[in-house]
């Protein structure tokens, strides 16, 4: 289970690395440079893709047309997809507040 779990956190890496590299890009003069609204906005698209991914399979597996293992491994997606989302937006909004804070 923790190696699935660890499989899956370095899958989410890979895809964020790629969405920064190749599908955020907005050109800005000479250089590109990722847009982090775009970035957001890919987060936000693959936990909403995992999430009605497993509910499919969890549909699927009612209708026993799926295996156990196969629904534990989607649901066990899913929510890693959204804990890594929460921990982002938790960290973007501490970030936020610390600057809030600062002295002008």
């Amino acid at each position: 289970m923790t190696n699935i779990i660890g499989q899956q956190a370095a899958s989410l890496y890979q895809n964020t690395a790629k969405i920064a590299t190749n599908g955020g890009l907005v050109s800005s003069g000479t250089q590109d440079q990722v847009s982090f609204g775009s970035l957001i906005k890919a987060g936000v698209e693959k936990v909403v893709e995992t999430q009605k991914a497993s509910e499919k399979m969890s549909a699927d597996a009612v209708m026993g047309k799926a295996d156990i293992t196969d629904v534990v491994q989607a649901v066990t997606e899913a929510e890693v997809t959204l804990q890594t989302m929460v921990a982002v937006r938790d960290k973007v909004i501490g970030a936020y507040q610390e600057i809030m804070r600062m002295p002008i």
